[in-house]
């Protein structure tokens, strides 16, 4: 298995649209407030071509089986912190989960924060997503804030 990690490019964008539908499809469960049918999360061609935002791919013997994407965003003005990385998009196929490729895939994206003088990096995560929590803590993500809602 060869697996190599590199920015995405244009003729990512059909594998890519599957993953954000794989991500989607692994988030209904736990967010009543998603809409039926078809929806999307991103804008990939932004993703790919913003220079603010880094959208990394996996390859495993030339075939996409993940991603994830740093976005560098301002901080509150209260923060210690200016900027800070958010991470998003990350999705691995199923059938190459356990394998260590989204560490890889965080690997890169916080050496490529790190390289635009990001100190800090955050994500969001669904309080029930168990398994996804885990895998952050593990990297050594630490819970922060818990958001809240009420419908009425």
């Amino acid at each position: 298995m060869n697996t190599i990690i590199r920015q995405a490019r244009m003729d990512d964008l059909e594998a890519l649209y599957a993953f954000e539908q794989g991500v989607i499809a692994a988030e209904r469960p736990f967010d009543p407030t998603l809409k039926e049918g078809l929806i999307h999360y991103y804008d990939i061609h932004e993703l790919i071509t913003a220079p603010h935002i880094e959208l990394a791919v996996a390859t495993v013997d030339n075939i996409l089986v993940a991603s994830g994407y740093a976005r560098i965003e301002d901080a509150k003005p209260y923060l210690q912190h200016a900027k800070h990385a958010y991470f998003g998009f990350m999705y691995t196929v199923p059938e190459f989960r356990g394998r260590g490729i989204n560490r890889q895939i965080m690997d890169h994206l916080k050496n490529w924060a790190a390289a635009q003088q990001v100190t800090e990096l955050r994500l969001e995560v669904y309080v029930p997503n168990h398994p996804a929590i885990a895998a952050y803590e593990k990297y050594g993500f630490s819970k922060h804030m818990l958001e809240m809602r009420l419908g009425i």
